[in-house]
């Protein structure tokens, strides 16, 4: 515990769900955190206000605060970092959270819906991480950017073909950042969840029958829940994780492992 003391986090889509997660987490780690949020202002606060109590009980100065942008935006992403900048002084860590999806049969996608799946998922994980770059260039000690993705940044999601693609883009902007920024201080890795209790899935975390049925395909038998998450991303964005870099963790309960294949059906069976 205590391993992001001093630290200043800014997270991404931090208003629900992972991100809210991860932000009362950060706190609790020693944290200053920014809460981003793009629409839901009063959620937002009411984040803002348990990380800091939780956060009080490591560091008495703790400060936490909210800011609204939409990532896809670059002007509002702009604004974002200054004000972030212009609270706390530096930025140390970046949490790429932000994300969303619709289902739809790929032969019925609207580009608008294309679009901005993909301008959230991907083009705003982008412009953030470039914004958190150019920041840890402009001064010593390094940074770190943790992103948010999926375990359907490798498994296929048919009827969610642009929140796949957005997630397989982002495991190709981890590597490749982390590629050309690892002798500067600058470390870049991902978080991989799985079917995990947010907003996000409230189709089937609220129906019993439905959730039954993802259960069943998670090797663990049951749904991850957003402070296992957010364990993760703390660990990857502590100096725990010193070592680590262009990686992607996922935390999925097992369902990287071709669950399918707990039935000895490929050989005939038995």
């Amino acid at each position: 515990m205590f391993r992001l003391k001093g630290k200043t986090a800014l997270i991404t889509g931090a208003s629900s769900g992972i991100g809210e997660a991860i932000a009362i987490r950060f706190a609790q780690e020693g944290a200053d955190v920014a809460i981003n949020y793009h629409s839901g202002k009063d959620r937002a606060e009411d984040v803002r206000k348990r990380a800091e109590e939780a956060g009080k009980t490591v560091r008495a100065d703790l400060k936490a605060i909210t800011v609204g942008a939409n990532v896809a935006e670059e002007s509002q992403v702009k604004s974002m970092f200054a004000t972030v900048l212009e609270n706390f002084g530096r930025l140390d860590i970046l949490i790429n959270n932000s994300g969303v999806q619709k289902g739809v049969p790929s032969h019925e996608i609207e580009m608008a819906d294309f679009d901005r799946i993909l301008g959230i998922n991907l083009r705003g994980a982008f412009l953030c991480a470039r914004e958190a770059l150019r920041h840890f260039l402009s001064r010593p000690g390094g940074g770190c950017i943790v992103s948010n993705s999926s375990v359907h940044e490798i498994i296929p999601k048919p009827e969610y073909l642009p929140y796949s693609i957005s997630k397989g883009g982002m495991e190709n902007m981890t590597k490749t950042l982390a590629l050309e920024y690892a002798d500067r201080g600058i470390r870049v890795n991902a978080v991989g969840p799985g079917a995990i209790i947010t907003p996000i899935n409230n189709a089937w975390i609220n129906d019993p029958k439905a959730r039954a049925g993802v259960e069943s395909h998670i090797p663990m038998g049951r749904s991850g829940t957003s402070e296992e998450m957010a364990a993760v991303f703390a660990f990857l964005a502590s100096d725990d994780a010193s070592y680590i870099t262009g990686q992607t963790l996922f935390a999925c309960g097992g369902l990287t492992l071709y669950p399918e294949f707990r039935i000895d059906w490929s050989s005939g069976g038995k």
